[in-house]
């Protein structure tokens, strides 16, 4: 691997074949619930350039701001109505430019989503295709024509909710949509489709953007003879609800399709004339052998943004299987862990419970630190966020109103980040805010956080920095011990440094245990969490953390 400096908060690259993002922290930006500053009630893009050294003082590297093009808000900016500009709610393509401009001045890249699978149907794209069988775009997306009986053409099933399939009386067809009826799926069989999508990127390439975080991406291509998904072997729980059906197939014609590898490597050569980077999210039945395969070699993605620590599911065991199959399935390839993110209860709730506290927030960005690969944190999570209960009239998200009360939706992870405690809405906007602010989280807002030295955001501000003086956290091996429940016990080795041991104890009960391999180790000082090594026996206290070296 080609050499990397560290500059500021962000690592440089010091070549054309540098692999910095490996070294870098995520921090992933929500933008309707960042912060408002027209007051609409609506985060917008100049809400987050004023919020840009915020981010910068937390010593991430990279901003990754989800989706802000033209869209009728369907699926809130996942269902895109015009690739190539910011809707209005978010401000203007001047406004990007200067966000970007200013992100760049403080040291961060800029990643921003791209939705290429599937579209708004308000996309000028699909309006056409809608018209008839015969226009340009007819064959841009996936078409079928009904079974004899009138019924969609196979089984696949929406993720949200019912068929994948939607009847269109115009063309007396059904087309197909994996999420909302309103987001048609593209057919990338197409080949004008692979460069209507690369032109898209190139032009924010143009602007400036470092990189692309890519939703949905082993949706992009389907089975051409549109065979029907079998039943699962085993309940899918990791990409959606144990109570929604989708988890009741085995989606092997739907998606991950053979033909997606050769897309991604035209896109790995545009994204190569730019020295950008690109993190696909994964959602498959076998997210791991998917994962090992988009990002294997260096001609495809450069990281996976998986889905297996975003579950409920939370023992030291789960974590460690996950980690272990990831390494020996994703030979050279590279992970984004992210514990938290849009989609899923804020971890905070979803695996600290009832009993969780701050230092348990602190605990898990110190885990997150030193798993092997690159950490990504959603924005409230250096807060120490719970979930908030939104009551049903406050309910947002489709998602969650077609499955309530089962499932809330995740509106409960989407409230408003709380900026100051003397504030209505928590500083966040001056106006109604979209979402409401609970007040659990007014009380925790940045403006008071910023005065305490022990709160999860000083925290936070300290533990980035602190894994940049490591390397072996951001590059060495990871090999894990046998720990008794709820700790997790590993280490991180790099040729040519010091070995270095950690142990967290996931629990809200003191913990002690005999770990004869760090006998001798010195502790490794700077991290800012209690935890005792005594001979051979390890001490963790409540959510406790130590680090050891070798």
């Amino acid at each position: 691997m080609s050499p990397t400096s560290i500059s500021g908060n962000s690592v440089q690259q010091s070549d054309s074949h540098s692999q910095w993002w490996r070294e870098a922290v995520i921090y992933q930006v929500y933008p309707r619930s960042f912060l408002d500053t027209n007051d609409d009630g609506v985060g917008d893009l100049p809400g987050i350039t004023a919020k840009l050294d915020y981010i910068a003082q937390l010593g991430v590297d990279i901003v990754w701001i989800s989706p802000f093009f033209t869209s009728p808000m369907k699926d809130f900016g996942y269902d895109v109505a015009d690739y190539c500009d910011v809707d209005p709610l978010f401000g203007t393509l001047s406004d990007f430019d200067r966000l970007l401009e200013r992100a760049h001045a403080l040291g961060l890249k800029v990643m921003i989503d791209q939705v290429l699978s599937h579209c708004s149907d308000q996309h000028p794209w699909f309006v056409e295709s809608r018209q008839s069988r015969d226009n340009p775009k007819a064959e841009w997306y996936v078409w079928a024509d009904p079974q004899a009986d009138g019924s969609p053409p196979n089984n696949w099933l929406s993720v949200f909710g019912g068929s994948s399939w939607q009847w269109d009386a115009r063309r007396r067809q059904y087309y197909l949509h994996n999420f909302l009826t309103s987001q048609p799926d593209l057919n990338f069989h197409h080949p004008d489709v692979q460069q209507a999508h690369l032109d898209n990127m190139r032009f924010w390439l143009e602007r400036g953007v470092d990189g692309f975080r890519l939703d949905a991406c082993n949706f992009h291509f389907h089975d051409r003879s549109l065979r029907s998904n079998p039943p699962a072997t085993k309940r899918d729980t990791k990409t959606v609800q144990d109570n929604n059906p989708y988890g009741m197939q085995s989606h092997i014609y739907d998606k991950t399709q053979p033909e997606n590898i050769a897309f991604l490597e035209k896109m790995r050569s545009l994204l190569n004339e730019y020295g950008a980077i690109a993190i696909g999210e994964v959602g498959a039945d076998d997210s791991l052998g998917v994962m090992a395969e988009y990002t294997a070699d260096d001609n495809k993605l450069h990281m996976a943004y998986s889905f297996n620590l975003l579950t409920p599911d939370v023992s030291a065991a789960y974590i460690r299987t996950q980690v272990e199959e990831f390494e020996a399935r994703v030979k050279g390839g590279w992970v984004s862990w992210s514990v938290g993110n849009h989609d899923v209860v804020r971890v905070m709730s979803r695996w600290g419970g009832d009993a969780a506290t701050p230092q348990f927030a602190k605990m898990m960005m110190a885990l997150q630190a030193a798993l092997k690969g690159t950490p990504c944190l959603y924005q409230g999570d250096e807060l120490a966020l719970t979930e908030a209960d939104i009551a049903y009239e406050d309910i947002q998200d489709p998602y969650g109103i077609t499955f309530w009360p089962e499932f809330k939706g995740r509106d409960g992870c989407r409230t408003p980040m709380p900026w100051r405690t003397d504030q209505p809405h928590g500083g966040f906007t001056s106006g109604k805010p979209w979402l409401p602010v609970p007040a659990e989280h007014i009380a925790v807002a940045v403006s008071q956080q910023e005065q305490d030295p022990d709160s999860a955001l000083t925290y936070a501000r300290h533990i980035w920095r602190w894994r940049k003086q490591h390397r072996q956290l951001m590059l060495g091996e990871i090999h894990f011990f046998d720990a008794p429940e709820p700790v997790l016990a590993f280490c991180r080795q790099l040729d040519g440094e010091p070995t270095i041991f950690a142990a967290f104890n996931l629990g809200d009960q003191a913990v002690n245990f005999v770990w004869p391999e760090v006998a001798g180790a010195m502790l490794l000082t700077g991290y800012n969490l209690p935890g005792t090594l005594n001979s051979k026996t390890l001490e963790l206290p409540a959510f406790g953390t130590w680090f050891g070296t070798r």
